[in-house]
């Protein structure tokens, strides 16, 4: 790790193959709370595991590599870009801030995420935003099956395709998809796109950067059919 200052540190760059993980983590967390060092570059992170989580300030990460299993979990405020794929739970519980993966995504991709965006290059595996509560995710590739699954609120935007049993279980997170869609899961229905649905995607897709690139008119919005809020035996096979 090197450093212009041991006061007031304007760039760092470390190199995960010459320092321990839990080092790292703890740096990131240090200057997050004595708001010195603001731009991190991530060296040789080599599919290492909880990388980057935990923070809370508004840093700028760049992890040059591939990731493993919840990378820039519980992220606030910060801004981490993984220039390469990542592991299971990428953004996990994620708060606010950017998380931006260059490649592809593992299963539980945004999942229980409550705010910020996530913002995935290629394909997100199963269950890409499972249980999300508040964060946009945008991917512009395709995402495996049981996504959105028990979706509480937030979006979830996908340019590709979307896998089986799409929005299973859903309360009122927003989906959107400009390909084709395997199946529905339980309680999830296409719903009509309006003038102010149409909106709210082209802002999702402009904080994506994806501003003009994308025609709004090409996806389908999905939402809940609300029959599963409250027990009901004429639902009961649906449960």
């Amino acid at each position: 790790m090197t450093a212009a200052s041991p006061d007031l540190i304007q760039d760092m760059v470390c190199d995960l193959a010459q320092m321990p993980l839990r080092e790292l983590n703890a740096a990131l967390h240090r200057a997050g709370a004595q708001g010195n060092a603001r731009r991190w570059q991530v060296l040789n992170p080599a599919g290492r595991h909880a990388l980057a989580c935990g923070i809370d300030t508004a840093l700028n990460v760049e992890i040059e590599g591939h990731v493993g299993y919840y990378c820039a979990g519980m992220n606030a405020e910060a801004t981490v870009v993984i220039h390469g794929n990542a592991g299971v739970g990428v953004a996990e519980n994620m708060m606010s801030g950017f998380v931006h993966v260059r490649g592809d995504a593992s299963q539980a991709a945004g999942a229980t995420g409550q705010g910020g965006l996530l913002l995935i290059d290629g394909n997100a595996s199963a269950r890409c935003g499972i249980s999300m509560k508040g964060i946009d995710i945008v991917v512009k590739g395709s995402v495996g099956h049981m996504s959105a699954f028990m979706g509480q609120a937030g979006t979830l935007v996908v340019l590709g395709d979307a896998g089986e049993a799409l929005g299973d279980s859903l309360y009122e997170a927003r989906l959107f998809v400009r390909g084709s869609v395997a199946s529905l899961g339980a309680d999830c229905i296409e719903k009509e796109m309006r003038a102010e649905h149409r909106a709210l995607l082209a802002a999702k897709l402009d904080a994506a950067g994806l501003k003009g690139s994308v025609d709004v008119a090409e996806f389908r919005r999905y939402g809940s059919a609300r029959r599963l809020y409250n027990f009901h035996v004429d639902n009961a096979g649906a449960y």
